[in-house]
């Protein structure tokens, strides 16, 4: 009775032991693990995390859309060369015709383009070249009488009173001064005034309307130069 009542006794000591190293094995466990969450926590300053497993979509990284992220590209035009400006072509001199030298027939094309310029006829331009044919050979001349007109551009000279120029007008007359009647824009500008100043000039003979404007000592000499004043203010126009 007695090694069959003590028996199983002992077996459940045994069982209590069993149980007792069990929970204290499970407490060192969690002593253990509790040391190394406190050893992570003092070595990074974070609290020990249970990894979370990543999804595909969350590994992805997210890229912002063209629409919004892209920066507009300035365009860039290519540079405007710039054309060097054509440099102003030089008026052609007039050909010479009826026997006129170059000069002469500069001088013919001056009272023309003066004519021109006022809106006078043909007519004021064959009294005017012919009185020029006729005071000077429609040649710019200075006179050795007038020694400022020596220091004018010239093409010749004359010793006719005072008179200067293409037409021969004096400035003891009034008709300007030596630099401006040494001019032949001028001297045509001129001789001009004075034939609108002639009630009748344009119902005159050339040579009548010339010499009303003259007022020379051989009236008659205007008449021979009219064909070729023709010629001339034809080849001008």
């Amino acid at each position: 009775m007695y090694q069959t009542d003590w028996a199983p006794r002992r077996r459940r000591r045994g069982r209590r032991r069993a149980r007792r190293t069990g929970r204290t094995v499970s407490l060192l466990l969690a002593v253990s693990a509790a040391a190394a969450g406190a050893v992570a926590v003092v070595s990074t300053g974070q609290p020990a995390t249970t990894p979370v497993p990543v999804t595909a979509n969350a590994a992805r990284p997210q890229t912002p859309s063209a629409s919004r992220s892209a920066t507009p590209v300035p365009k860039l035009t290519p540079k405007a060369t710039r054309v060097p400006s054509a440099s102003p072509t030089r008026k052609r001199q007039p050909e010479p015709v009826t026997g006129l030298n170059q000069a002469q027939m500069n001088n013919a094309a001056v009272i023309v383009q003066v004519a021109r310029d006022r809106g006078l006829p043909r007519r004021a331009m064959l009294v005017a070249m012919i009185t020029g044919m006729q005071e000077s050979s429609l040649r710019n001349l200075a006179n050795t009488t007038v020694p400022l007109s020596l220091d004018r551009p010239n093409e010749g000279t004359g010793e006719n009173f005072d008179s200067l120029g293409v037409f021969q007008q004096r400035p003891s007359q009034g008709w300007g001064s030596v630099a401006e009647l040494m001019n032949p824009r001028y001297a045509a500008g001129a001789f001009y005034e004075r034939l609108l100043k002639v009630d009748d000039w344009e119902t005159r003979s050339l040579g009548d309307a010339a010499q009303a404007v003259q007022r020379s000592a051989v009236p008659d000499a205007y008449a021979e130069h009219e064909n070729r004043a023709e010629k001339i203010v034809d080849a001008l126009l």
